[in-house]
């Protein structure tokens, strides 16, 4: 593969292509002959078929029209029906990202605007949907990647050297090992590191919020070296599988970070946040904001099983996973066909108001790791009728006496299935409306779902292309932007719901409206969320009714009078009976199952019922333990 480029152009003409690079995985050449770059009559299929790698032909940067000429052409090119928003150049790659509301409108007919746009400006098109609800924060992400394109397109070319300029540590024998160096045996800290004799890929790079002792990766194991990283893949924007990411740059990293694109602009929101958390809690943060800015930098980006090579020998497929927007399940071929790995991360097998059920269709697998984080004998979960029921009946008792009803929660994931579910239930009469204030990230998340409507199930997607039918705009949602507008829902007389992060109730505004109103029992606080062990959600599950709080110099101590439920049908983790279906539907079936992420007794129950009832091997390791999987 080291002379792929070379093998390429041995079938296209010599005088046609002025430059080649990688972009990745994938295959860059650049023309100074406009008419090649409109019609090569074929020959890029023909070269894409024969070495089966992404090809993608471009114009010379110097070749494309400047950029205000180009504009005005788009401007007059794309219908008024489909309400272009915003054109972003990115001058390295010649490329034109175009947003419009109604992409179809922009595309045009078997894409004759998208081609007029290359035959009059030489830049090649890529149309985006404008998301229904806008965030500055969402277009500050984006524009970092565009500030830094030139950085962008050699770092990117970087990348298709390490894979395809041959073996770096030279070929030996063969193997494939995982070394835990977080969520073994618990939830939270999720790292893996996987070794071959020739990559060192990590999967997720998470903290324990939850654990004020021991809250980062074990990176001081002796099996990791952060100048010997390949490159990073992560699951899901949860800070659990993310959050101590940007500690991976500030330390010099400087290799690829592998995800889908809402998870890359959720998993920015998240963490500007955690050091916003930190930072007024008089904590000193890990990293900072540039750190944050650096992983975007080299954020690459999949779409659901989208093929690509990270290293030499590890090939990986990312399928959906069900748990949030964006999440995915990592495939793993190792070597030519040496061995294929499914790491689940967190996962979702069943349908939810917002995803698919994960995928369970894979071309090869050997060897499964999956989450526990219901996988116990007693974690059966609870219907999603009997949930909605229990969330409907608690508002309308709390909303009697007029009282507020406090939710804490997940800024990705859980936010918008409640959003979602009272909207539902507003809609089928069974409440009357309310106010329900969205605090916290939660409506820069929410942004981010109606941005790609591609990656939710088919019925939401239906709603958000109608803007009138969208649940996400409904006007009874409203977002709190400013701590004065905190105080006004505090001292608001009405009854009315409260959506806030975190939904550990560890920071974020969820912890102010307890403070303020958790001592009236007209009031009610309803936990929808895992809860990790010794977060003040815990605590307060298991009964503590008087909490501390830092008050400056001096201790507040906080009576909780109000009423606590807890309902967990709105998880977005399997329960043990969708965990073990999952397996039985695996196609095709894996000879060994790993299980992490759970509570050690789950990790063991699990480990044991998939091992009695499908006759496999299975293991549930702890931290710093390392399973040899071929």
């Amino acid at each position: 593969m080291a002379d792929i480029i070379k093998e390429i152009l041995k079938n296209l003409p010599e005088e046609k292509i002025s430059a080649a690079a990688f972009e990745g995985a994938n295959i860059v050449l650049y023309t100074k002959d406009k008419e090649f770059f409109l019609n090569n009559e074929g020959l890029i299929k023909k070269a894409v078929d024969e070495v089966k790698k992404r090809i993608e032909l471009r114009t010379e940067p110097s070749m494309t029209l400047e950029k205000e000429k180009a504009e005005d052409i788009i401007k007059k090119l794309i219908p008024e029906e489909a309400k272009l928003a915003n054109i972003l150049f990115d001058d390295e790659r010649s490329q034109v990202v175009i947003e419009a509301e109604k992409p179809g409108l922009a595309i045009g007919k078997q894409g004759s605007i998208l081609h007029d746009i290359r035959r009059e400006t030489l830049w090649v098109p890529i149309i985006r949907r404008t998301p229904a609800i806008r965030s500055k924060l969402i277009e500050n992400i984006r524009a970092v990647l565009y500030q830094y394109s030139d950085y962008r397109r050699k770092f990117l070319d970087k990348i298709g050297h390490r894979i395809y300029d041959g073996w770096i540590r030279g070929k030996k024998n063969e193997w494939v090992r995982m070394t835990y160096l977080g969520g073994g045996r618990q939830v939270g800290r999720s790292c893996i590191l996987l070794q071959t004799p020739e990559s060192r890929v990590m999967l997720d790079c998470g903290v324990d919020v939850a654990s004020p002792d021991e809250p980062y990766p074990m990176l001081e194991s002796p099996e990791f070296d952060i100048s010997e990283l390949d490159a990073v893949i992560i699951t899901h924007a949860h800070l659990d599988h993310m959050g101590f990411l940007p500690y991976l740059y500030k330390f010099g990293y400087r290799g690829p970070v592998y995800m889908t694109e809402p998870t890359r602009d959720i998993a920015a929101l998240l963490l500007l946040d955690y050091v916003k958390i930190m930072k007024s809690e008089n904590k000193e943060p890990i990293y900072d904001v540039d750190d944050i800015k650096e992983m975007v930098k080299h954020t690459v980006t999949l779409s659901y099983e989208e093929v690509t090579d990270v290293t030499p020998d590890v090939r990986i497929t990312l399928y959906n996973a069900g748990h949030v927007i964006g999440s995915a399940m990592i495939h793993m071929h190792i070597g030519n066909g040496l061995h294929n790995i499914l790491y689940t991360g967190d996962m979702k097998y069943g349908r939810t108001q917002m995803l698919e059920p994960a995928a369970t269709m894979f071309p090869r697998l050997e060897t499964l790791m999956i989450e526990a984080t219901y996988g116990g004998r007693d974690n059966l979960g609870t219907p999603r009728e009997e949930s909605d029921e229990a969330l409907a009946e608690l508002i309308i008792d709390i909303a009697k006496n007029k009282g507020k009803i406090m939710l804490p929660v997940l800024g990705s994931g859980r936010a918008q299935e409640i959003m979602l579910t009272i909207h539902a239930l507003v809609k089928a009469g069974r409440l009357e409306p309310l106010p329900v204030y969205i605090d916290g990230l939660v409506w820069d998340v929410t942004a981010i779902h109606t941005a790609y409507p591609e990656f939710l199930n088919s019925a939401l997607r239906r709603q958000i292309f109608h803007e009138d039918e969208n649940p996400f705009l409904w006007p009874m949602f409203k977002e709190v932007g400013s701590q004065k507008e905190r105080q006004q829902i505090i001292e608001e007389t009405g009854p009315c719901i409260i959506l806030a992060t975190s939904g550990m109730l560890v920071g974020g505004p969820s912890v102010e409206y307890l403070r303020a109103l958790g001592d009236n029992p007209n009031n009610a606080l309803a936990l929808t969320c895992y809860q990790g062990e010794g977060s003040l959600g815990r605590r307060i599950q298991r009964g503590e009714r008087e909490i501390a709080f830092s008050n400056g110099q001096r201790q507040e101590i906080l009576q909780i009078k109000c009423r606590i439920e807890t309902i967990e049908g709105f998880s977005a983790h399997s329960n043990r009976k969708q965990l073990l279906s999952f397996i039985y539907r695996c196609n095709p079936r894996p000879k060994k199952v790993i299980v992490n992420h759970g509570d050690s007794m789950r990790c063991l129950d699990l480990a044991s019922a998939v091992h009695k009832l499908n006759r496999i091997e299975t293991a549930a390791p702890r931290n710093l333990e390392a399973v040899r999987v071929r």
